[in-house]
């Protein structure tokens, strides 16, 4: 079976990066992906999708992202009900993020994410939504340093 989901579009909101009462990272954010048609004479339509992210993946969202920027996500489509205090019923279809990619959109301040840089945390397996006992630290992304030359590139 396939359950494969990808996305280009925009942060709607500001990022809140939370704990788990375990110390697990979790974000949960809208996506804004514009609809590839619109009506004669009326503005395009945009979709809001939910994608939740964990540990790495929501610490790295929220170190390098913001309201408003582009962001392009892979992940897979979950849904799930709960129900509330009044004893509705509610349905929630969500994607949770396996990776997330820089898109190539210039940087705010002048410089820019050139195509050759299109940075990239590694492929990783789904995670769960229970809270993992164990913590894993990512490296530090300083290592890496901007690339300005296209010199060598074949393409």
């Amino acid at each position: 079976m396939l359950n494969r989901v990808i996305l280009m579009g925009r942060i709607s909101q500001d990022l809140e990066l939370r704990q788990t009462p375990t110390g697990v990272s979790t974000l949960t954010f809208n996506v804004a992906v514009e609809r590839s048609y619109a009506k004669q004479g009326e503005e395009r339509q945009a979709d809001f999708i939910t994608c939740v992210a964990w540990r790495q993946q929501a610490e790295f969202i929220s170190r390098y992202f913001a309201k408003g920027r582009m962001i392009a996500i892979e992940g897979n489509l979950r849904t799930r009900n709960y129900e509330d205090k009044n004893g509705t019923r509610h349905y929630v279809t969500e994607v949770f993020v396996d990776s997330v990619s820089f898109t190539g959109e210039p940087k705010q301040g002048g410089s820019s994410y050139g195509a050759s840089n299109n940075y990239s945390q590694p492929q990783q397996t789904a995670y769960n939504a229970e809270p993992a006992k164990e913590s894993i630290a990512i490296g530090d992304f300083s290592d890496f340093e901007e690339v300005l030359s296209d010199d060598g590139v074949p393409f």
